[in-house]
C-alpha cells in the first residue's frame, strides 16, 4: 500500500512567470485568461473595425438600367418600322389619270403636257401630275434609271421613276394593265414578241436593247395598253404591235429646222445631209435629210446612257 505524497502537486502553470504562462490558459474561474504582452501586462482589446456600408440606391438608380433597356428596344423598333414602311411604300404617286383625247387626223397618239426632266435620287418618292407620265422627274443612276430595255413581268420592279429616263433618251415604253385584262398568257407572249421585233430609231438608228423598248406593268392609265415616247402617248385597248412601231419611229426622235425637238437628250447629234440615210422619216413636215448639220442641245446634266455606237447587246427578256 503506497503512502500519499506529502507535498501536494501544484496545478499546471502555477508558480510560472506571468509571461511564460501558456496563452489561453484557464483562469481559476474556468474562463480564459486575458491575453498578456511578453512583459506580462494585459494586452489592450482589439479594436473593432467599422465596415463601410453603402447607402441604399435611390428609386432612380434602381430604374436606370431597365429604362435604358426599354429605350434601346424602342429605338430598334422605330428603326425597323421605318425600314419596313420605306420598303413597302410606293416609289411614286399620281395626281390624276390621263384621259383619252379624240384622234387627230394623220397622227398617232396624243400630246401630253411636259412635266419636266429633273433628276432625283434613288428612293425619292415622285408625284406625277399626270399618269402614265411621258416626262417628269426620274432617277439618274443606272440601272435604276434608265432601266434595262426588256420585257418586265407583272411582278417585276419597273416604275416610272426609272423608265421616264429611257424616254428622255429617245426610248419607247409600252405599258400594260393586269386589272384591265392584259396579263393572260397569250397577251404576255405578244408583248414579249414586241421586244424582239422593234426597229432601230428613225434618226440616230439606235438599235433595240439600248434604251428601247421597256415593256412593263402599270395600272394608273385609262386603257389596257399605252405606248409612250417623250411628251406623247398612244392609248390602246387592243394591242397593235405595228402601230406601236410606227408611233415609235415617227415621234421618239424628231428633228425640226436642224435641231432635235424630241427627245431632250438624244442618242446622237443631228446628222448632216450627207450622213443622213436615204428614206429617213420626216419630222413635222421637214425631212431630216434636208436639215443642216447641228449639235444636239447641251444637257444640264450628263447623259447616263452611252452612245448607240458603244451600246451593249439587248438585254434578255
Amino acid at each position: 500500500m503506497t503512502e500519499p505524497d506529502p507535498k501536494p502537486r501544484k496545478a499546471s502553470g502555477q508558480n510560472q512567470p506571468a509571461g511564460q504562462r501558456p496563452r489561453g490558459s484557464s483562469s481559476a474561474k474556468g474562463g480564459y485568461r486575458q491575453s498578456t504582452s511578453p512583459t506580462g501586462t494585459p494586452r489592450a482589446g482589439r479594436r473593432q473595425t467599422s465596415r463601410y456600408r453603402q447607402p441604399e440606391p435611390t428609386l432612380m438608380q434602381k430604374l436606370r438600367t431597365p429604362a435604358l433597356v426599354l429605350i434601346v428596344i424602342a429605338a430598334i423598333g422605330l428603326i425597323a418600322v421605318f425600314a419596313v414602311t420605306t420598303a413597302t411604300s410606293p416609289a411614286y404617286a399620281c395626281t390624276t389619270i390621263d384621259t383619252v383625247q379624240a384622234p387627230v387626223a394623220g397622227e398617232l397618239g396624243q400630246v401630253q403636257t411636259d412635266q419636266g426632266n429633273q433628276h432625283v435620287a434613288t428612293g425619292d418618292k415622285v408625284t406625277y401630275p399626270v399618269c402614265p407620265p411621258a416626262s417628269g422627274k426620274h432617277i439618274n443612276n443606272p440601272p435604276r434609271g434608265p432601266i434595262p430595255a426588256r420585257f418586265y413581268g407583272p411582278n417585276d420592279d419597273a416604275v416610272p421613276n426609272g423608265w421616264v429616263h429611257n424616254l428622255e433618251h429617245g426610248g419607247l415604253v409600252v405599258l400594260y394593265s393586269c386589272d384591265k385584262g392584259a396579263c393572260d398568257a397569250a397577251t404576255q407572249d405578244q408583248l414579249r414578241s414586241l421586244v424582239t421585233g422593234l426597229p432601230a430609231s428613225a434618226v440616230c438608228k439606235t438599235p433595240a436593247g439600248v434604251v428601247s423598248p421597256v415593256v412593263a406593268h402599270f395600272e394608273q392609265m385609262p386603257t389596257r395598253f399605252a405606248a409612250l415616247v417623250w411628251d406623247r402617248v398612244l392609248y390602246m385597248d387592243t394591242l397593235d404591235v405595228q402601230k406601236v412601231y410606227d408611233f415609235y419611229t415617227q415621234y421618239a426622235e424628231k428633228v425640226v429646222d436642224g435641231r432635235f425637238v424630241a427627245p431632250p437628250e438624244p442618242q446622237c447629234a443631228v446628222p448632216s445631209p450627207s450622213a443622213a440615210p436615204s428614206g429617213a422619216p420626216a419630222a413635222s413636215g421637214s425631212p431630216a435629210a434636208s436639215a443642216p448639220a447641228a449639235s444636239a442641245p447641251a444637257s444640264s446634266e450628263p447623259s447616263a446612257v452611252p452612245d448607240s455606237s458603244a451600246a451593249p447587246s439587248p438585254a434578255a427578256s
